[in-house]
């Protein structure tokens, strides 16, 4: 079957649930004896169903080696799509248990931090009002993490900004707002005392920054190069809201944040915003939803929620 091509008829006649288990299974194990014992099998029974599975494909899966199970390069493709459609299935059984206890369905949100500040909570809040039975999951990470995990289909839908042009082809963007970032320090910071501060005295304190695969981190290393100030190497990355705070508090050292989430620690005279040239662009973050697949109602209504929030901030803005 090597030069046969695939079917669709034939896959979906014989590709069961407990193949896909297999593949992954022994994906993360490597080893047949240990997947036999987690799938509750005897080890002939799953050497047999890999086999199977290898001859209706027509290639092989893994490259049987000494003391382990390597996955070739077809092999891993497959192990991708098993992987999304087991997550998919969990996702379909969990829903189908709740709508039959009588709960109104479950929505899995992603978030940059910048958006459970502000445009998240009201959001959950006014839907909640309307669906008081909705459980909704709200997920904290960075663009990057957000986008893989909508990808394998772990996320209804997220607030987030796109990182890669690679993403506008499966994603639909829709634009909520722009994230204006300040330079902050606690109120005993030495710099916290000046009304202005040159950029040649950012470079000789300790900063906390976010880590390199982090949009905002690009953006601000392109900063140091256009405002000439030398990159920091007194540095701790992280992309914890609470440590950034934390560790501002504890020392005299320097973050780039969320004008939004420091809001309130500004207003409490905790933190003090630098006034100084150096200034990273602000992007836009929005809504991203997977472009081959509608939305379910909840999902939908709650998209149309945060858009409608955005925009009566821009109007507010404007006055």
């Amino acid at each position: 079957m090597e030069n046969d091509e695939i079917s669709y008829a034939s896959v979906s006649k014989w590709l069961k649930i407990k193949h896909l288990m297999l593949v992954d299974t022994l994906a993360r194990t490597r080893n047949m004896h240990t997947t036999a014992e987690l799938m509750n099998l005897t080890q002939p029974a799953i050497s047999k169903m890999l086999r199977d599975i290898e001859l209706l494909l027509g290639f092989a899966l893994f490259e049987r080696q000494t003391r382990s199970m390597v996955l070739t390069e077809l092999g891993e493709f497959v192990v991708r799509y098993a992987r999304m459609t087991l997550d998919d299935t969990q996702s379909f059984v969990d829903q189908l248990n709740k709508l039959r206890k009588g709960g109104h369905g479950h929505l899995k949100v992603g978030a940059i931090f910048a958006a459970t500040s502000v445009v998240l909570p009201e959001a959950i809040t006014r839907i909640k009002l309307d669906r008081p039975m909705l459980s909704i999951e709200v997920i904290e990470q960075t663009s990057n993490q957000l986008l893989e995990m909508l990808e394998h289909k772990k996320l209804d839908l997220i607030i987030a900004r796109f990182t890669d042009e690679r993403y506008q082809q499966p994603f639909e963007f829709r634009a909520l707002g722009p994230e204006p970032f300040c330079l902050v320090v606690n109120s005993r910071h030495p710099l916290a005392q000046f009304d202005e501060v040159a950029t040649d005295q950012l470079g000789d304190w300790p900063w906390v920054m976010y880590p390199f695969n982090a949009p905002i981190r690009r953006r601000m290393e392109s900063a140091f190069a256009e405002f000439n100030v030398r990159t920091p190497t007194n540095t701790v990355e992280t992309i914890s809201m609470p440590t950034f705070l934390q560790l501002l508090q504890s020392g005299p050292m320097l973050a780039m944040l969320p004008e939004s989430m420091v809001q309130s620690q500004v207003q409490s005279g905790l933190l003090k915003v630098l006034n100084t040239p150096f200034k990273v662009e602000p992007q836009d973050y929005g809504i991203i939803t997977r472009k081959d697949e509608p939305l379910s109602e909840a999902a939908r209504e709650f998209a149309d929620t945060l858009l409608e929030f955005a925009r009566l901030r821009r109007e507010a803005g404007d006055r």
